[in-house]
């Protein structure tokens, strides 16, 4: 852990694997870099073993990439293990170490089951729960790499599972319009090779079309969906309706 002082990231995504947050959500975190927001990305595990990836070296530089193509500033692989992953206290201290490194206004974590995929995204979900929670927590700071303790503004969770039309409950559904970003969320998708070979273009005409619908639903050219963990509020009805 760098004893030095951080510059802070204003949001974290977590994801179960390297390339998780990219199918999710990348077209956001490229366009909150744009907007000037400062992003990093935690991957709970390496991702490895799969069938196609030569092994983890070669499935983190396909990280390294996504990540440059979408411009976050900074990429972060905990050693948790892939395909056991389970919610338990270590695995809730190890993420709420990085919340409080990097000291996040908002995070961003998986939504609910995927049903038909990996369960490590469940698991990954109710980790950032806790991690969101333990990072704010007082005298407790020996568990942490004695780093101090830091209060996460808000949760916000984004749906990754494709397989079901249903998408989980939460306090308040939005879409974050990816217009500009689309192709960019692509091409870091794309940067998994050993995941994504040419037989499984239909993924990307998958995610293609799920941000298409998403985004005509609320006016815009491409968009992806988020869930707020507490009721969203309005200041301003016109403006948030009449953008």
């Amino acid at each position: 852990m760098n004893a030095e002082p951080l510059e802070p990231l204003d949001v974290i995504a977590v994801g179960a694997h390297p390339d998780d947050v990219e199918i999710a959500c990348g077209g956001t975190l490229a366009k909150l870099v744009l907007q000037g927001y400062r992003v990093g990305i935690v991957d709970l595990t390496d991702g490895e073993p799969t069938p196609l990836s030569p092994g983890p070296e070669a499935r983190l530089k396909e990280a390294e990439k996504a990540a440059e193509i979408l411009g976050v500033h900074v990429r972060e692989t905990l050693e948790l293990t892939n395909r056991r992953l389970f919610d338990n206290f270590e695995n809730r201290v190890a993420l709420a170490t990085l919340f409080r490194k990097y000291r996040p206004q908002v995070v961003l974590g998986l939504a609910g089951k995927t049903p038909m995929a990996s369960p490590d995204h469940w698991q990954a979900m109710q980790i950032t729960d806790a991690a969101v929670f333990y990072s704010r927590l007082t005298k407790w700071n020996e568990h942490f790499n004695n780093t101090e303790p830091h209060t996460i503004k808000k949760q916000v969770w984004y749906p990754l599972g494709f397989g079901s039309l249903n998408y989980p409950e939460g306090s308040g559904h939005f879409v974050v319009d990816i217009s500009e970003t689309l192709q960019q969320k692509l091409d870091s998708i794309r940067a998994y090779q050993s995941q994504f070979p040419p037989e499984k273009e239909r993924i990307f005409r998958l995610v293609e079309s799920q941000n298409t619908l998403l985004g005509t639903s609320a006016g815009f050219d491409a968009g992806e969906l988020f869930i707020c963990s507490t009721t969203l509020g309005v200041r301003d009805l016109v403006q948030t309706v009449c953008p």
